[in-house]
């Protein structure tokens, strides 16, 4: 099985790869609002994970961790995440948290 970001390289282009690190409320229909941005602006998601926060157990949030390509459109991307009234931070990260991922899972 390829790595990957082996896999996503080859999908991707030549543009690097970026993880965008959101705290969002914890609800039904955040990830639809999050991903129908994405769609809206044409914008494809090379990666995915989701989890509840626990550092709080009084807390309604959890993290999602998206893996996009770092392009021209990103910017705006991200100014139209930070306006959705779920999105409570935003922040860049990089890649490794996937390719670690991808090796548990061998």
């Amino acid at each position: 099985m390829p790595a990957l970001a082996s896999n996503l390289a080859t999908h991707a282009g030549d543009c690097a790869m970026i993880v965008l690190e959101l705290r969002v409320n914890n609800h039904p229909g955040v990830m639809s609002h999050v991903c129908g941005l994405f769609a809206r602006r044409a914008f494809n998601l090379e990666g995915i994970l989701v989890l509840p926060d626990t550092t709080d157990a009084d807390t309604a949030e959890s993290r999602m961790w998206l893996m996009v390509r770092d392009d021209d459109q990103l910017p705006q991307v991200e100014k139209q995440l930070a306006k959705l009234h779920d999105v409570l931070a935003l922040d860049r990260r990089s890649p490794d948290l996937f390719d670690q991922l991808q090796r548990q899972f061998r």
